[in-house]
């Protein structure tokens, strides 16, 4: 965190490289056998270009996105759905659901659904494969904060057609449904036990949608922290709840080994936080799921502490 702010009754602490000012940019050659074209991949982190297909140092960042790095059996191939683009003040991030598409040796034609996101966290790469993609992270980041409230500046984009699509490999199939955009921030305290499983109880819960297009900007968007069981509280929402089934989230544990966290229970609201999920997407359904076109743009991420 920097860029401390003292206020009368609060401060205001500015995300690492949330004001999206700067960006790592990565030039990743794909395999011959598509194209064998040099794609560009985006991160917000230092000012650096990255040359050639290498494993990035997430040491560098908090965050890591949806921008892929693949390589599925010995054919390497990229995703761009997170992009700096210009803000109110500067550059912000712009995060987009699309098709990531291409033809193997310019016959067969793939089609893979990325909804654009950023996350605090470590992406494994290469990626080796499109089953169960939240396993492919590890999710959060230490944090031992109690921030009053995440603060963001956001513009959205939303077709609402009212239909959704789920594109894996060479399956696209097209269903009814709503896809809002999304900004999560979990705060849980995580313990692992002697076989290495990782547990968590959720300590803070601050999440906003955001179901329609916006006209321009939203600037000072507040979104408040629920401490403890945040189903007893005004402002709960059926998707504030606990994480499970196909939306787990995945940790590496003392082991080295990817295990879910197992998010069991509410903490009491006085439990210290040891890890923070933050995650902000241009949908909210997962893997592979959404609104094709919806675009998120987001600035200037930054948390709210009492005095």
């Amino acid at each position: 965190m920097v860029g401390v702010i003292p206020l009368s009754a609060q401060r205001i602490e500015t995300l690492r490289f949330g004001d999206f000012e700067h960006w790592t940019v990565r030039h990743i050659k794909e395999s011959a056998i598509l194209g064998g074209e040099v794609k560009t991949l985006y991160l917000p982190g230092p000012d650096e270009v990255i040359e050639g297909n290498k494993v990035y140092d997430y040491s560098k960042t908090p965050w890591a996105s949806s921008n892929a790095y693949a390589r599925v059996s010995g054919v390497t191939k990229t995703s761009l759905s997170v992009e700096p683009d210009n803000g109110p003040s500067g550059r912000c991030a712009k995060l987009s659901t699309v098709f990531a598409s291409c033809r193997v040796a310019g016959v067969v034609e793939i089609q893979v659904l990325a909804t654009g996101s950023l996350y605090w966290g470590k992406l494994f790469e290469p990626v080796t494969g499109v089953k169960n993609p939240y396993a492919n992270i590890d999710w959060g980041i230490p944090f031992t904060g109690r921030p009053e409230a995440l603060l963001l500046d956001y513009k959205a984009y939303l077709p609402a057609t009212g239909k959704l699509v789920r594109g894996t490999t060479f399956n696209k199939t097209e269903f009814a449904g709503e896809d809002p955009c999304q900004v999560l921030l979990l705060l849980q305290c995580r313990w692992e036990d002697a076989d290495g499983n990782v547990h968590a109880e959720r300590v803070g819960t601050a999440v906003l949608r955001i179901g329609m297009s916006t006209q321009g900007w939203v600037m000072d968007c507040r979104i408040p922290v629920l401490y403890g069981d945040a189903r007893t509280q005004p402002g709960y929402k059926s998707y504030m709840g606990l994480i499970s089934g196909e939306k787990t989230l995945y940790a590496v544990n003392s082991k080295g080994k990817r295990v879910p966290i197992r998010e069991e229970g509410w903490a009491s609201p006085d439990t210290p936080c040891t890890h923070a999920v933050l995650h902000i997407a241009s949908g909210c359904q997962g893997g592979f799921t959404g609104a094709p076109g919806n675009t998120l743009w987001v600035d200037n991420l930054r948390m709210e502490y009492g005095k």
